[in-house]
């Protein structure tokens, strides 16, 4: 299997949610995975902080990624971050 790849909306999203390409992608290689809508499926996995979000500072982030598998590869169609 190849390393997951990210779609251009996703891609364009990751700075303004607050996640990294490299995080996004240790959440599809390494996380929780969950079945989604739309015949996608979610990975979910948290990362201990410190973070620092909107001049606030948390313990946890937590990616969400759905993504479907095409091309021997998973192709990310979006992110959500979640701080806590």
């Amino acid at each position: 299997m190849d390393e997951p790849r990210l779609h251009p909306h996703a891609a364009a999203r990751l700075i303004e949610r607050g996640a990294t390409e490299t995080e996004v992608k240790a959440t599809v290689t390494n996380g929780e995975r969950f079945p989604a809508k739309h015949g996608r499926t979610g990975f979910r996995r948290n990362f201990p902080g410190p973070w620092d979000w909107r001049e606030r500072r948390f313990d946890t982030k937590q990616i969400e990624v759905y993504a479907v598998f095409e091309d021997e590869s998973w192709l990310v169609i979006t992110v959500l971050v979640k701080f806590f």
